[in-house]
């Protein structure tokens, strides 16, 4: 299941941002200079270029220009992974923006998203049966992950339509169920993501009426690290940035090497090289340095986050001591910040990106 990982399990997303957001609130202390490093990853099209750069050599070459040792360690369950994180078990993870935002920023770890790898850009999508019409989603009952990036997804659907989510009834179903569950007669509206949205797309009747294609930017794909540890060691954000636009790079190459790098992610996902592609076809990677440093800096991107931390704290992901959407703080380039600026817990840096994009590393 290539995309299904990256965002499963929503409700325990918010049962650990209220357990960290209870018992993490104490500053962190300044982390030490060391040389090892852990950076978990879980299975999704646009973070597969993680395990292919350590499988390829290049992890290596670059953490020994840099005299470090970095692990790219695979956590089978998404969720987990960011829990990890945020206990201090990984020292960066692969995870979206709603997450990074709703779980360890929540529960007050420091957190700073150092690359901006992609957004979804129509790997998620509304489905209605009978209809192609999107105002006809009016007082159905739609199956989806309730509290994922899907539920999000149907927030924007329904404004864009006019609509509120008052005018549905969302039915909680698992990722793991939500294609056979379309299948149901009874089942006429659900919010899916790749590789069950593709299934569902195939029912008799089924029209997809918005995807994460109509909201370009909203659902980000980062890799975060913990803010002290990149402060304390910067080397181990040049190596980090290094290897991901070395293999991103390779990955988007048209000629043998860079096809045998696509069907070598392909195999460590688990999927065939043709359904990698398909689903490389919705994912819009930032290739060029310059288009990451561009999607930092830009003011939609505060937009963005103000319109995610808003549908956040309305479903209660902030945890049960928050009182308003600005309880956590975020940091943005050029000195902008959203929410509590003396709480800073999520902190958008250009500065590594922009190293690659100078050919400074």
């Amino acid at each position: 299941m290539l995309n299904g990982i990256r965002k499963a399990g929503a409700v325990a997303m918010m049962a650990c941002a209220l357990l960290v957001a209870s018992c993490s609130q104490a500053p962190e202390e300044a982390a030490a200079p060391k040389t090892e490093f852990t950076i978990g990853w879980s299975i999704y099209a646009g973070w597969m270029p993680w395990p292919y750069a350590e499988q390829a050599g290049i992890v290596k070459k670059w953490a020994d220009r840099y005299g470090i040792e970095i692990d790219i360690v695979q956590v089978n369950d998404y969720v987990e992974s960011v829990n990890q994180f945020t206990a201090g078990q990984l020292d960066g993870v692969t995870v979206a923006n709603m997450d990074a935002l709703t779980i360890p920023a929540a529960g007050g770890k420091d957190t700073t998203a150092l690359i901006i790898g992609d957004y979804s850009n129509g790997n998620d999508g509304v489905l209605l049966k009978g209809t192609s019409n999107l105002a006809d989603i009016s007082g159905q009952q739609v199956n989806l992950v309730e509290l994922s990036v899907s539920h999000y997804l149907l927030a924007r659907a329904l404004e864009s339509a006019g609509l509120a989510m008052t005018d549905v009834r969302t039915i909680n179903t698992a990722d793991a169920d939500i294609a056979a569950a379309f299948t149901s007669p009874d089942v006429t509206a659900a919010v899916a993501w790749n590789p069950q949205l593709l299934t569902m797309k195939q029912e008799a009747g089924a029209s997809q009426v918005f995807s994460s294609a109509d909201i370009p930017g909203e659902i980000l794909d980062l890799l975060v690290v913990d803010t002290a540890t990149l402060e304390a060691n910067p080397n181990l954000g040049k190596a980090l940035v290094g290897i991901w636009y070395e293999t991103i790079q390779l990955m988007q190459r048209q000629d043998e090497e860079g096809a045998a790098a696509r069907a070598a992610m392909a195999q460590l996902a688990g999927t065939t090289p043709e359904m990698f592609e398909a689903q490389l076809a919705t994912t819009y990677l930032y290739v060029e340095p310059e288009q990451a440093v561009a999607a930092a800096t830009d003011a939609s991107l505060v937009e963005t986050m103000t319109r995610v931390r808003d549908f956040s704290f309305a479903q209660g992901l902030f945890g049960q001591g928050a009182s308003s959407a600005d309880a956590i703080g975020m940091a943005f380039p050029g000195g902008r910040t959203l929410g509590d600026a003396d709480r800073i817990t999520l902190r958008f840096d250009e500065s590594f990106m922009q190293m690659a994009a100078d050919d400074a590393l």
